[in-house]
């Protein structure tokens, strides 16, 4: 199949690249800089230089590709502080909402008949009541904290948008926390590195139950999604989702590293704000039963445990 994948010169879309070239399909990789064309060459994809906000640029990119399928990983996240979570998300967000648009109009223009979004299953997506453990059947947070207000109004758009175009098959794919190349969670990276040096502490009673994936998991799971998966909502995460209190102290043995510093809850919105607060306490984790059963698909690494070590 002819596939076009936007963003695919960011953490997952290196891994994603090659492993759908490698099944035989041909990929026109999007990218907005000129500089990363070569990149683009050297991992088996048809280069595309577009912006993604532009939707001339857009429907110009995609009517000469003509893909069969479209994959939207298209993201922004550098460095975040907790405290303006919305802020440093800006423009994420826009790439959520007024990106995926254009994506979509240009793909119905050309008649793609699937469309695979990125989504997000790890950072407080999910509502935070219930059961420590999520299913796609439950609901999105609806009352987020202040400052994760906008980042959770733009995933909202994206999964209504994809999952309510009819006149295609809208995945949309909720992603647990990303590690490994590429991520905040890899050697000599940011969130590595503030364990590393204790600058990373448990809150209050770290009973936040977070759930992750290995980029390149996550990778072949989009796969399988692009090659056979149906209209709706998937989690992409390992099989262990983890409260606080187990998976950081554990890092921090991983990395050589003192245990963890425990500050109370107050201390916690001081430096980390109420969405730091929440992270740490209060999320969801995710179950990725789903994925399994209707994609044939499986983690490699099917414990962050094994997956850090691994990295």
């Amino acid at each position: 199949m002819r596939v076009f994948v936007a963003g695919a010169t960011g953490a997952i879309g290196k891994q994603l690249v090659p492993r759908l070239v490698e099944a035989g399909h041909e990929v026109h990789g999007m990218t907005r800089s000129e500089s990363k064309q070569a990149m683009l060459q050297e991992l088996g994809a048809v280069p595309v230089v577009a912006d993604a906000l532009d939707p001339d640029q857009v429907a110009e990119a995609v009517g000469r590709a003509r893909p069969e399928v479209i994959v939207h990983q298209l993201t922004a996240i550098g460095a975040v502080d907790m405290r303006h979570f919305d802020r440093d998300f800006a423009l994420t967000n826009r790439l959520r909402t007024e990106g995926t648009d254009h994506l979509l109009s240009a793909g119905q223009a050309v008649g793609v008949r699937r469309f695979v979004a990125q989504g997000v299953g790890g950072y407080g997506a999910y509502a935070r009541n219930g059961g420590p453990v999520k299913t796609e059947e439950d609901p999105l947070d609806p009352t987020p904290a202040r400052e994760m207000r906008e980042t959770l109004a733009a995933i909202r758009h994206l999964e209504e948008a994809v999952l309510g175009a009819r006149w295609t098959e809208g995945l949309v794919l909720r992603y647990g926390v990303f590690y490994g190349p590429g991520t905040s969670l890899a050697p000599g990276a940011e969130q590595f590195e503030l364990v590393r040096r204790r600058k990373f502490p448990l809150v209050g009673d770290g009973g936040g139950v977070w759930s992750f994936i290995h980029v390149a998991d996550a990778a072949e799971a989009t796969v399988a999604a692009v090659e056979r998966g149906s209209r709706g909502a998937y989690n992409i995460v390992d099989d262990d989702p983890a409260p606080v209190t187990k998976w950081l102290p554990a890092l921090a043995q991983e990395l050589g590293a003192k245990k963890p510093m425990r500050v109370p809850r107050f201390i916690g919105r001081l430096f980390a704000g109420e969405a730091g607060v929440v992270m740490m306490t209060d999320v969801r984790g995710a179950s990725n039963a789903k994925a399994k059963r209707e994609l044939g698909w499986r983690p490699a690494h099917s414990s962050w445990r094994d997956g850090f070590s691994a990295a």
